[in-house]
Formats: C-alpha cells, sequence, structure tokens
C-alpha cells in the first residue's frame, strides 16, 4: 500500500529529501505522495518529526 501524508504534516521537507525515487512533492498546504510512484519503502515515515506519512 503506498503512503499517503496526513493532515497533520508540518511541510518541513524532510520526507522529500529521503523519498528514492521522488515521490513527494509541495502540494497546497501539505506535502504530497504520488501513489503511483510510491514503492512502499517507508523512508518518509521513518523521518518525519510528526508521523504525517501513513501507509493507505
Amino acid at each position: 500500500m503506498a503512503y499517503k501524508i496526513t493532515d497533520a504534516c508540518i511541510s518541513c521537507g524532510a520526507c522529500e529529501a529521503e523519498c528514492p525515487v521522488s515521490a513527494i512533492s509541495e502540494g497546497n498546504g501539505k506535502y504530497e505522495i504520488n501513489a503511483d510512484t510510491c514503492i512502499e519503502c517507508g523512508a518518509c515515515a521513518g523521518v518525519c518529526p510528526v508521523g504525517a506519512p501513513v501507509a493507505e
């Protein structure tokens, strides 16, 4: 299951830098994950200070 970024996102950008397939981009008010590109590695969840990325 691809990861999704919840409304807990504080737009710090830590997740974007960690994504090995560049599936994360800055959206409107929070970062977003392209589900078609996400390889479900969990790297984003591991670096997020607020736990915003979750598996769908």
